[in-house]
């Protein structure tokens, strides 16, 4: 396949673990040529080798300041096409918002926030140029309700969520699909990061990172605008949707304690 701007290439960020590969591998399936993109190389060569399409490593830490300038303008440089901008690259912290570091919580809203922000208005205006193709936020259930002792976390996830649904509506009238897929917990490096307690917290609902990335990939194909895999994570939405703000305030409170 031709590695050049013919070819309709689908930039996966925070390519090197959990959901990231999971995505990658299931546009792969697809034919889709890929560019991987997250701050640890050698797993990045690792999953490109092992890839059944072209794939190219682009090196990025989207907490840096102008980081996602940068990326694009790598992938520019490449010459290379953007068909699909999947913005996964994120992580959270727990604990009071008060008591973690402030430059911690910066970098959580550089990485969650900022970054696919800034990707999505460079990437954008070629799109709609071209009337094809789209971005796929990865989201969180966590969007839905406000989180003590996750405060900024659950906020960034918000923000990407809303963000996305007002972008469907403005792209898709050129052809341009934007999907925001809100998993629930899911068996990934995430919780030891974050510090959740792992999955084990989440006994009976934790999702695999492909069962995620399946429904993701196909809810983006089929051009919708909310993918919330899983039946026990779309009942938790309706949950959250139903109940007052001051009753999930406390259950969101009580869950990270």
């Amino acid at each position: 396949m031709d590695q050049g701007g013919e070819a309709r290439w689908t930039l996966v960020t925070g390519a090197s673990s959990g959901i990231g590969v999971a995505i990658a591998k299931g546009f792969a399936a697809r034919g889709r040529p890929l560019i991987l993109s997250a701050r640890r190389a050698e797993r990045l060569e690792a999953l490109a080798a092992e890839l059944p399409v072209p794939a190219v490593v682009v090196p990025a830490d989207l907490a840096a300041p102008g980081a996602a300038e940068a990326l694009i303008a790598a992938i520019e440089a490449r010459g290379l096409t953007l068909d699909t901008l999947v913005n996964n690259a994120g992580f959270g912290l727990r604990g009071r918002f008060a008591a973690l570091p402030a430059r911690d919580q910066a970098e959580m809203v550089a990485v969650n926030v900022t970054a696919p922000t800034v990707l999505s208005r460079l990437v954008l205006p070629g799109l709609i140029a071209r009337r094809s193709g789209g971005i796929l936020n990865v989201a969180s259930v966590v969007a839905y309700l406000p989180g003590p002792n996750m405060a900024a976390y659950y906020a960034s996830k918000a923000y990407l969520l809303s963000l996305s649904e007002a972008l469907y509506e403005e792209a898709r009238p050129h052809g341009v699909t934007v999907t925001a897929v809100c998993p629930g917990a899911t068996a990934t490096e995430f919780s030891q990061r974050a510090d959740v307690g792992g999955p084990k917290r989440f006994t009976g609902s934790i999702m695999t990172a492909e069962a995620v990335a399946k429904a993701a990939v196909a809810g983006y194909l089929a051009g919708r605008a909310v993918v919330i895999p899983g039946a026990a994570n779309r009942a938790a939405v309706l949950g959250a949707r139903l109940m007052p703000r001051w009753l999930g305030r406390k259950v969101a409170a009580r869950l990270q304690r």
